[in-house]
């Protein structure tokens, strides 16, 4: 409970400051290149529920052009998404703008992954128990299938992570993103550039 409510925060903000120090000059390539391959803006910012539900911008560099069709849609993402922008995400550089957004506690280094605003009314009461912490650059979740498992279970695995926080979990989930990272494990679901919307839960 102590490291829930007070702990998490100091490990956060120590973590997010470090990781800024450090890999400020990965951030500032990364900017430069996604300017002269995708153009501007450079960062993606999209409304996400935080905590307890509540709105919040979450910053990401971008990997997807901007493609409409001729009535004004955005084309799909496997058109949208291109072979830099696959490289981003293969990597998580994309995430790293992230790291801002945990320093204004918006976010956690750990916790359940932001999704989208209009997913919050598909929920069922078990899986919205995942608002109950703040949503993490990365999580149980990312460390045990990321978006090649199914909705259902991802979202099992952030009500998991909510009744099991602890700073041993946290570590551990660090120590696994990493190494998920260097295999490039999950980064889509088969045969997709990205992942299937969520079209709601369901009790059992």
């Amino acid at each position: 409970m102590i490291y829930r409510r007070f702990l998490k925060r100091i490990l956060d903000v120590a973590l997010a400051s470090a990781g800024i120090c450090l890999l400020w000059p990965v951030m500032l390539i990364t900017a430069i290149l996604v300017r002269v391959k995708l153009g501007s803006p450079v960062l993606f910012k999209q409304a996400r529920p935080g905590l307890n539900g509540k709105r919040f911008v979450m910053y990401k560099f971008r990997t997807m052009r901007y493609l409409c069709d001729a009535s004004g849609k955005p084309l799909p993402d496997e058109e949208r998404l291109t072979r830099f922008g696959r490289i981003l995400r293969s990597t998580s550089l994309d995430e790293l703008p992230e790291l801002f957004n945990v320093l204004k506690g918006d976010m956690s280094i750990v916790g359940p992954r932001p999704l989208l605003m209009k997913y919050l009314p598909l929920y069922t009461p078990r899986q919205m128990r995942r608002h109950e912490v703040r949503p993490g650059i990365t999580g149980w979740a990312q460390v045990n299938g990321r978006n090649a498992v199914s909705w259902e279970d991802r979202l099992e695995m952030d009500v998991w992570y909510v009744d099991n926080m602890s700073f041993i979990l946290d570590v551990k989930i660090i120590l696994l993103t990493f190494l998920k990272v260097l295999r490039r494990e999950g980064i889509s679901q088969q045969g997709r550039a990205t992942v299937d919307e969520f079209k709601g839960g369901h009790e059992t």
